[in-house]
């Protein structure tokens, strides 16, 4: 696999440039310790696991697979018992069984986890009662609480983000191998509220159709025990790369690479890491290492991004134009991405660029309920979703991937969907850290939306 490292590209290399979205840390010194404290721990991931990612998303790209990224939109240190993150993963084996079944090609499943502690914001700081006091940043950088201890950056909580992410992996990766994904226990992945739910029932009529295929192949002599795919399945993480101290300290050199400034290099701290809206310049500090690294990287791109835009990025992060490496995340708004999308997918195709077209169809759609709750509305994530899958009929290119806020858990932070979710409903169970999430049902309604619309690409 070629490389995209450049020969004068180092892990630090992004400090030569303005940096946008990084926190102020008081104590320098304090910073330097933890980080220094980083480079000694083992990695997070593997070259090897990057590697298999990266030719899963070749396939994704070339229309043969199909890309699922979801979870968090951010995590917090107070949910480290597990049953987030096994919700989370979940669903996901739910969703991901649905898309599969429909497309009749492999899923890729990537989850927004064991890392995504960080968080843009709209502002450096926050007011409330006259008092300002930094702006909360996701609990990598400081706390959610407003008093001055809680949102003083802390860079001791960069070693807390790679305790917690080493954790979280150590049960995905339990999960994913240990017999938790095995299709016979299809029936066990579904939830008791979702089960009662429209799309519960249709997964559960899915989930039987599935079942007496197993038992036809068990008949024939494939069973979980002879066939590992139907009890493992791979599993991939991925996070925004926003605060860069903590990602320089986490990358690694390939294994057995001469040491010479032509090595490529690899970010350890998740197999996929994304520019966000805010911090993809072309001349700032995050662009500069995610240039850098070989990891697979995402770029979300929003309603203001030009075709020019697009492709200047893409000669910044993929200038081999190497399948699997650049993953292009719309998130363009339901009703405006219709007019926006079509001349990106013309300039991109034109370019001969083999990239990942996903839909984020979350950010797009964030709006403030009556009573004051950030929220989404389920009807226009669909409609952005429906708008995507058109806008690539339309031009000939390959709708390739859905990237969603979601969790497994019984929440009521988006509204609409099966359960009507209304505003009045979102106080009940509005846990989120930061912005509204799908909860499980909802997550398995768009799953079977999603399926329709691979499964009439199918013809």
């Amino acid at each position: 696999m070629n490389t995209t490292s450049t020969p004068a590209w180092q892990p630090d290399t992004w400090r030569a440039h303005p940096a946008r979205q990084l926190p102020a840390y008081p104590d320098e010194a304090a910073l330097a310790a933890a980080c220094a404290q980083l480079r000694q721990f083992p990695p997070l991931v593997v070259e090897g696991e990057v590697q298999a990612l990266r030719a899963q998303l070749a396939e994704v790209a070339a229309g043969r697979a199909f890309l699922l990224q979801g979870g968090d939109c951010a995590e917090s240190f107070d949910t480290q018992g597990g049953a987030a993150a096994r919700e989370t993963f979940r669903v996901l084996l739910q969703m991901a069984v649905v898309l599969t079944y429909a497309a009749a090609r492999p899923v890729v499943k990537v989850g927004r986890i064991a890392g995504q502690y960080a968080k843009p914001r709209s502002a450096d700081t926050e007011t409330q009662g006259g008092v300002t006091l930094p702006s909360y940043r996701g609990d990598i950088v400081n706390g959610a609480g407003f008093s001055a201890p809680e949102r003083t950056p802390d860079p001791q909580r960069l070693l807390r983000a790679y305790s917690a992410s080493a954790a979280t992996l150590n049960l995905l990766r339990a999960l994913a191998q240990g017999g938790f994904a095995d299709l016979h226990r299809l029936h066990g992945w579904t939830t008791d509220f979702v089960r009662a739910s429209p799309q519960g029932r249709r997964y559960e009529a899915l989930a039987g159709r599935i079942t007496e295929t197993l038992n036809f192949m068990a008949a024939c002599g494939f069973t979980s025990d002879s066939t590992p795919q139907l009890r493992e399945v791979a599993f991939h993480t991925s996070h925004e790369a926003l605060l860069l101290p903590y990602e320089e300290a986490l990358t690694r050199p390939a294994e057995d690479a001469p040491i010479d400034a032509a090595r490529p290099w690899y970010a350890a701290s998740a197999h996929m890491l994304w520019l966000g809206e805010r911090t993809r310049q072309l001349d700032g500090a995050h662009v500069a290492y995610l240039r850098g690294v070989a990891n697979p990287v995402g770029v979300k791109i929003g309603p203001t991004a030009t075709a020019d835009d697009v492709l200047r990025l893409l000669d910044a992060i993929d200038p081999h134009a190497e399948p699997g490496r650049a993953v292009l995340i719309t998130r363009m708004g339901a009703g405006r991405l219709p007019a926006l999308l079509p001349p990106l997918l013309r300039a991109v195709r034109a370019a001969g660029r083999p990239v990942v077209w996903s839909c984020d169809p979350m950010h797009g759609n964030t709006v403030t309920s009556a009573n004051g709750y950030k929220t989404r509305d389920f009807g226009l994530v669909v409609q952005e979703v429906r708008e995507f899958f058109a806008a690539h009929a339309q031009e000939g290119t390959v709708a390739g991937g859905l990237h969603v806020e979601l969790t497994g858990q019984d929440v009521t932070e988006c509204r609409g969907g099966g359960q009507n979710l209304g505003d009045e409903h979102l106080a009940e169970r509005y846990t989120t850290a930061c912005d509204p999430r799908l909860n499980g049902s909802q997550s398995l309604e768009l799953a079977f939306l999603v399926a329709d619309l691979l499964k009439a690409r199918r013809g």
